[in-house]
């Protein structure tokens, strides 16, 4: 009986050892990248507002590591996805507008199946064609537009994500592209959060308190998949990544406030608990970290990020020096000519706007169509100049521009020439001031098409012809 009894303790402790060490084992560690839409980097309780329902995040930081200077390239949903797949800056990529067809370049599929990964992405798409992006699976919701108010849909999401943890045998690399919280925003009164609408860039066209209602109901959502990742005994051998696709407050823009991003990964066991790293980091460098931590290697590929798979517990320096960023306005709203770059390094930002009211001139050419919607993208921002110069730990928020202090004029020429070295690497266009009028997808709307969208003067709508817009790759 004794014997009995001690086999059967031992065939216990040996299922539960099994299990556990099956759950620990990090040869190959799974991914979860959560990415967030139109979520303002100061919008959480970890950044500092305790307005918001942020405590998944939170909780995912108290158990990992925060980048506190982690950034997109591209203050735009497309764009900066595309990023995040490639691993390459939007004119390497294709994706320097929103509405624009990714170049036929490897992607996130393709690095990650030549190591053994199945790439899911669950949610918001957002990037095409289907041609480069080839999910292993894709697990789409119903409705877009009813999603934010159809708990149904909502249930029927998380759903599948569970079939696919408890069906899924192999390593694998699952992206939850959250349509939230992105809009529309419900207009309501009563979110108790919300305190004011005071410092809310969008308060004429959109509800504060709807923006933080979509925030909390995001919380949710993430609560729900972390809960899934823990039944389904996925935790210790998942590396979980949290971002957002960029600021909504900077949308459109190269300011820190559509730049900068939320950037926390928790991987137990690896990553030590409330971990914090003010390395730099951009979007593009996230690709690079999985292809290393799963096995490969980055280096021998011909990517613009750099992977900090040797960073990622915050114990080693990384490599990456400098920031850059693009911004177009074109094929959003009223898709105004006014495109832009910028660079960072330490403290310093220097911004180049390539059709500011300054040079504007400079950029008109031969043919009066396409220079009449250059001088109107100049002259909608007349309050722009053509540099900005700014030192973010004094002025976070960009309010003093120092391009014409003589006190920064060395410091300015120098990162001017390092964001022009950057741009010939890109073969940027605008490096020879050439105002591209980009000729948009099917849905998008075109520059002289008169819409709700894209208002503009009854003299200019329909005088463009197909071969005054610059065109990229289709």
């Amino acid at each position: 009986m004794r014997l009995l009894i001690t086999l059967f303790i031992f065939s216990v402790f040996c299922i539960s050892q099994k299990n556990y060490t099956q759950d620990l084992k990090i040869d190959k560690p799974n991914f979860i990248i959560y990415i967030a839409d139109d979520h303002n980097y100061q919008d959480y309780e970890i950044n500092g507002n305790n307005d918001v329902q942020t405590s998944a995040v939170k909780k995912l930081a108290a158990e990992g590591i925060t980048f506190k200077n982690a950034y997109t390239s591209q203050a735009i949903c497309a764009p900066s996805r595309s990023q995040l797949y490639t691993g390459l800056y939007p004119m390497k990529n294709g994706v320097m507008a929103n509405h624009l067809p990714t170049k036929n370049v490897a992607d996130i599929n393709d690095f990650l199946a030549e190591i053994g990964y199945e790439v899911v992405l669950a949610g918001k798409g957002h990037v095409k064609p289907k041609s480069v992006y080839n999910w292993t699976k894709f697990i789409p919701i119903k409705s877009e537009q009813n999603f934010i108010s159809d708990d149904n849909q909502k249930n029927d999401f998380i759903e599948r994500i569970d079939n696919y943890f408890k069906n899924n045998n192999k390593p694998f690399c699952l992206i939850v592209a959250s349509h939230l919280p992105h809009g529309p925003y419900a207009d309501i009164d009563n979110y108790d959060k919300n305190k004011s609408n005071k410092n809310f860039k969008y308060t004429k066209r959109f509800s504060k308190a709807g923006y933080y209602q979509n925030i909390d109901d995001d919380n949710s959502q993430i609560n729900k998949v972390l809960d899934l990742v823990k039944k389904n005994n996925l935790k210790n051998s998942t590396v979980f990544i949290y971002i957002s696709d960029h600021g909504l407050d900077g949308k459109w823009t190269v300011y820190e406030s559509g730049l900068k991003i939320p950037l926390v990964i928790r991987w137990p066991g690896k990553i030590k608990s409330g971990t914090l790293s003010n390395e730099m980091i951009s979007i593009v460098d996230i690709l690079p970290t999985l292809i290393d931590l799963g096995g490969g290697k980055s280096e021998k590929l011909n990517l613009d990020g750099y992977s900090f798979a040797n960073s990622i517990d915050g114990q080693n320096s990384f490599k990456r020096t400098k920031i850059f960023g693009i911004a177009t306005r074109q094929n959003i709203f009223k898709s105004y000519v006014f495109p832009s770059r910028s660079v960072r390094e330490n403290n310093f930002k220097y911004i180049k706007n390539y059709n500011s009211h300054e040079v504007v001139k400079n950029n008109l050419g031969p043919n009066e169509s396409v220079n009449k919607f250059i001088l109107r993208g100049a002259m909608a921002f007349p309050e722009i100049p053509y540099e900005e110069l700014y030192d973010l730990n004094k002025d976070p928020d960009e309010k003093n521009n120092l391009a014409n202090n003589k006190k920064y004029f060395t410091l300015k020429k120098d990162l001017e020439k390092k964001l022009n070295n950057w741009m010939i690497n890109q073969n940027d266009f605008l490096i020879n001031h050439k105002m591209p009028l980009i000729k948009p997808s099917r849905e998008a709307v075109t520059l002289d098409y008169k819409t709700a969208r894209n208002n503009i003067p009854d003299e200019l709508v329909g005088i463009l012809k197909e071969s005054d817009y610059l065109k990229f790759h289709y």
